[in-house]
């Protein structure tokens, strides 16, 4: 069983018992706060001390897990403020790109993040996507009251607050504002991660001009709206992942009925999350597939 000093590289889900990873599921997405976790984890553990150092070394660990750092010398980083349509302010976006390319186009890609707002993990990812030759952009949902907090407890709170019909439009106009940015070449695609996976999907409904969008384990747009999906799909699930998988049934058969291009792939033994290097969820057979995918996707479909 993973102990408190464990790192991140050596911490696998198969080390925790299945009912303390829903639990952790369950806190992560807001149905359990973290005295629920502790008391429902103790039994599973066998006390509070345990259940503690469990929720610990389940948690993230942003500087092991990052890839990219922002001084990276192949990439720029910078921040764009972007109106939101509401009227109410504006919505900050972490922007990377790589250097040495100014005569270069750059396709442009929206990355959206999880229900903790642009924490340091979805910087890193779009870091990423720089030095694979894309324009990233990542819209902080968090924006009107902050920003990222630099606290996952605190992050999460937060989120829970916001008004989800302004998140949409923001992240909308997030992406209209992308598809015109100096140096990007006018195509658009979009990625997400849990709650960004959802938001990717509902892009894909919204934009009729997205070229590609790619859900990380996020829930489908509204089923009356996918027909209007123009952009071809590439969806992630982890295979051990039954809150979210159980949506994609009826998703999958109103993706077939309207014809939309699609390809989706669930992972044998990858938890929610999977793709996520910074938690013991993290299967990285399963997320170096995934994102080489991902990559593949982008590329032939954003030029």
């Amino acid at each position: 069983m993973p102990s408190e000093s464990d790192t991140p590289s050596s911490r696998r889900a198969a080390d925790y018992p299945r009912a303390v990873l829903d639990l952790f599921d369950a806190y992560v997405h807001g149905t359990i706060d973290r005295r629920g976790f502790l008391q429902q984890c103790a039994i599973h553990v066998g006390g509070t001390a345990a259940a503690t150092a469990m929720l610990t070394t389940l948690s993230p660990d942003f500087a092991r897990g990052q890839v990219i750092p922002p001084d990276d010398r192949r990439i720029a980083v910078s921040h764009v403020d972007i109106p939101s349509p509401r009227g109410n302010g504006t919505i900050r976006a972490y922007v990377a790109r790589p250097v040495g390319r100014t005569d270069a186009r750059l396709p442009v890609i929206l990355v959206a993040h999880e229900n903790r707002g642009l924490n340091p993990h979805i910087e890193d990812i779009a870091r990423r996507l720089a030095v694979d030759g894309f324009l990233a952009v990542a819209p902080d949902a968090l924006t009107t009251l902050g920003g990222y907090p630099g606290d996952e407890d605190k992050a999460r709170t937060m989120f829970a607050t916001l008004d989800r019909a302004k998140i949409q439009e923001d992240f909308i106009a997030a992406a209209a504002h992308a598809k015109g940015m100096a140096g990007g070449n006018g195509r658009v695609g979009a990625v997400g991660f849990c709650f960004g996976g959802g938001i990717a999907n509902l892009l894909a409904a919204r934009i009729p001009d997205l070229r590609a969008a790619v859900p990380f384990y996020g829930s489908p747009p509204p089923i009356e709206e996918v027909p209007a999906i123009k952009a071809e799909l590439l969806i992630h699930y982890g295979g051990n992942d039954a809150r979210t998988n159980a949506a994609w049934p009826g998703y999958e058969e109103a993706l077939k009925k309207a014809g939309i291009r699609y390809r989706a792939f669930i992972y044998d033994g990858a938890e929610h999350g999977f793709n996520n290097d910074t938690t013991p969820r993290f299967d990285k057979a399963a997320a170096d597939l995934a994102w080489a995918r991902t990559i593949a996707l982008f590329r032939r479909t954003l030029g």
